[in-house]
């Protein structure tokens, strides 16, 4: 039973962005782009087990102009980033990038010269999966949620609003904690506001909190200072 029968009169309104987007996300199409041991849980998501056919995603492409979805499976290295880069050129209109594994999230271990400390130098990335290395499970719910924003992506003029409007929230964003508890150390208990939303301020440490009696710590002891016994035993 199709949702053709459940229609009341046969008739359906929706708008072309919501028809666009949704036989977007009916056909996406992944390109073969695995690095490194990642690669095995995205080969272990196409099995009958986790079943990636569901999606219509089991038809992996091996040229990239019949692919619009790379998945970065493992590190990227510095001598494969020119390459990755270049497929991802010739991978059709509109494209999206899952970014699998910690490693091509953010080079993971690898530490040094050789790794890429993320993918997102070399293409955007729609989606970060963590994990090292990530289950098919957690593959399939990245996929899931791509498909929620391609199912909700604007078309022609509404999509450079969107895009402008994301440009201005990711510049009203919050500092970090730090820099956040710097202002408010040189603006006060109270904290300042920023971006319309008040900062607390840091609790008041006071001396019985530290152990000391009211009055407060201890004063320390002058360095000329002597006992009875020794000024006695001096004279």
């Amino acid at each position: 039973m199709g949702v053709e029968e459940k229609l009341p009169s046969g008739i359906l309104l929706t708008s072309v962005e919501k028809l666009a987007g949704y036989a977007r996300k009916s056909s996406v199409w992944p390109a073969t782009f695995g690095l490194a041991c990642c690669a095995i849980e995205l080969i272990s998501t196409g099995g009958p087990r986790h079943d990636l056919a569901r999606f219509g995603m089991e038809r992996a492409s091996n040229t990239p102009r019949q692919a619009d979805l790379m998945i970065v499976a493992g590190r990227v290295s510095q001598k494969m980033a020119p390459v990755l880069r270049q497929i991802y050129d010739q991978m059709a209109d509109p494209k999206w990038v899952i970014s699998m594994g910690v490693c091509a999230s953010s080079g993971g271990m690898f530490n040094n010269y050789a790794i890429v400390q993320g993918v997102d130098h070399i293409v955007p990335v729609d989606i970060y999966l963590p994990g090292c290395p990530p289950r098919p499970e957690m593959l399939l719910d990245a996929i899931v949620k791509l498909h929620d924003k391609i199912l909700n992506m604007k078309l022609g003029v509404n999509r450079e609003r969107e895009v402008t409007e994301l440009e201005q929230a990711r510049l009203r964003r919050l500092p970090l904690a730090a820099d956040l508890a710097g202002i408010q150390s040189r603006a006060g208990v109270g904290g300042p506001t920023v971006a319309g939303t008040p900062a607390l301020g840091s609790p008041t440490v006071s001396a019985q909190n530290l152990g000391f009696p009211a009055s407060g710590p201890p004063e320390p002891a002058r360095a000329d200072a002597r006992s009875p016994e020794t000024g006695a035993a001096g004279e």
